[in-house]
């Protein structure tokens, strides 16, 4: 049986949103929300891997589980890794999903998409993607595209590469990546384990280090964007999302 656990790493430097994990979303820090959409995916164990007392403090008001991890990392699977090792010595856990500390209306159904994608045999890394339907998203190097090859299973890519730039070119739909990954325990291993590669380094994208090693990252089609949030506009677009939610 396949063990999983669910990672939220979270800092609180932001150049363009300052202490964004604290950030108030109807009356709840957003880093909570973020443990409350991860546990509600009902996978097992959710942790957050901060670099502050006070997101711990947060988090554990609100119910959750939460630790805190090195400042220095250089990159958020270096935290959870780190993280992963002190709450699962024993190597309890096989799967092991990071979600990005600043996805505070993710879709439950969205994290569990992803880990499902490690079923299959012979995948190491599965991540999200969602068919670009903004014309200037294609051109936007903000919104990284992967370039896949079709599986036969509907809605499912095998990566063959990440890019801030347009492509693939010609006819036909381009991916827009969403940044949440499940991960076969060893490969999070493998992968924090390598330097960082040279494709990585010039189109700074981490998930190019595993390709280049050679690993496999399979890709679910989803529907739509989950809203990050990185600047105060996206803030108040989480608030009014939050706002017109059931249960809000």
């Amino acid at each position: 049986m396949t063990r999983t656990l669910i990672i939220i790493p979270a800092r609180m430097a932001s150049t363009r949103l300052p202490n964004k994990p604290l950030a108030d979303i109807e009356g709840m820090p957003m880093i909570a929300r973020i443990w409350r959409q991860a546990h509600a995916a009902a996978m097992g164990r959710v942790v957050v891997a901060a670099d502050a007392e006070e997101i711990c403090a947060a988090v554990r008001a609100a119910g959750g589980e939460a630790l805190m991890t090195r400042p220095d990392h250089a990159s958020g699977s270096d935290r959870i890794f780190e993280a992963l090792n002190r709450v699962d010595p024993d190597a309890e856990a096989d799967v092991v999903v990071n979600v990005q500390g600043d996805l505070p209306t993710i879709d439950p159904a969205l994290i569990r998409a992803c880990a499902a994608l490690l079923d299959t045999k012979g995948v190491h890394i599965a991540t999200l993607a969602a068919e670009i339907t903004d014309p200037e998203e294609r051109t936007n190097p903000n919104v990284v595209k992967v370039v896949g090859t079709p599986l036969a299973e509907p809605n499912r890519l095998r990566a063959l590469y990440f890019t801030r730039a347009t492509a693939p070119h010609g006819d036909g739909p381009l991916y827009h990546h969403i940044g949440l990954y499940a991960y076969r325990r060893t490969a999070l291993e493998r992968f924090v384990a390598l330097p960082p590669s040279s494709l990585e380094k010039r189109e700074r994208l981490e998930q190019l280090r595993a390709l280049e090693d050679g690993m496999r990252i399979d890709v679910a089609v989803v529907d739509t964007v989950p809203l990050g949030v990185d600047t105060p506009a996206d803030l108040e677009r989480a608030r009014q999302l939050v706002g017109k939610a059931p249960g809000a």
